[in-house]
């Protein structure tokens, strides 16, 4: 396993760098095809040996070759997240070839939604769009006897968040609806524990964020998306064991 595990991280490091392109160009209604990379400062078109994932980061210092302005952290940082979670998925997963496939898709689009969340408060239909189909037909060619289950699953989480936005609106939109929903397909059964963390995850950073500013915190929105980012991945990793620890406690 050691060389599929050195395979996955670094192919995570390299779809990381396409993703953080998908966050910039998919809000902006830019193609994610066409054209090269090019400087979001300066415009100017960022040669091959200035787009190696995290090395010509840290090779530039953080700046950029043809202005000299600051790139951001946050595109090595996702180029690593992404590597971590392919490798970590591989690990996790490496037993069901079907369900490797489908976990490095759904980690892959959970990036790429944290990243348009928290800096446009926006969860794009079209990677929602593309993640659903991507997953339908991985699991259509794999696994077809989940596919009721997995659509069950879809019902459920986008119905049960569907409830919450309308019972608070201001808390929570409809594309965090959309993004339960494509869980559920990712995620079958294990989109339980997945909703429940992400909700319990916004909880206390909500609690904190009332604790540490008082009443102004409830004027301020927080994206919900990254927390069902981080729920998404926990239900993948974890979700069998944290489901079977519910039903051997409660059963």
């Amino acid at each position: 396993m050691g060389p599929a595990l050195v395979l996955a991280f670094f192919g995570g490091l390299i779809f990381g760098s396409f993703v953080t392109v998908v966050a910039h160009r998919v809000p902006r209604g830019e193609s994610v095809v066409g054209g090269r990379s090019h400087c979001p400062s300066c415009g100017a078109q960022i040669a091959a040996y200035d787009n190696v994932p995290v090395v010509s980061w840290v090779v530039l210092r953080g700046r950029s070759r043809c202005c000299g302005n600051p790139i951001s952290p946050r595109y090595p940082l996702t180029e690593l997240a992404l590597g971590i979670l392919w490798a970590a998925t591989t690990a996790v997963l490496w037993s069901d070839p079907t369900e490797v496939v489908l976990g490095l898709l759904f980690v892959t689009a959970l990036v790429a939604i944290t990243l348009t969340d928290l800096e446009r408060r926006l969860i794009p239909n079209k990677i929602l769009l593309v993640a659903a189909v991507a997953g339908v037909a991985v699991a259509a060619v794999g696994d077809p006897s989940s596919l009721p289950e997995r659509a069950l699953a879809a019902a459920a989480a986008g119905g049960l968040l569907f409830l919450v936005a309308l019972a608070y609106p201001k808390g929570m939109g409809l594309g965090d609806v959309k993004l339960a929903a494509v869980m559920g397909l990712y995620l079958g059964r294990n989109v339980a524990p997945a909703i429940f963390v992400a909700l319990l995850a916004g909880s206390v950073v909500g609690l904190g964020m009332i604790a540490r500013q008082g009443a102004a915190a409830r004027k301020q929105a927080i994206p919900f998306g990254p927390f069902l980012a981080f729920g998404g991945v926990v239900g993948l990793l974890l979700g069998d064991q944290l489901v079977d620890l519910y039903l051997s406690t409660f059963s």
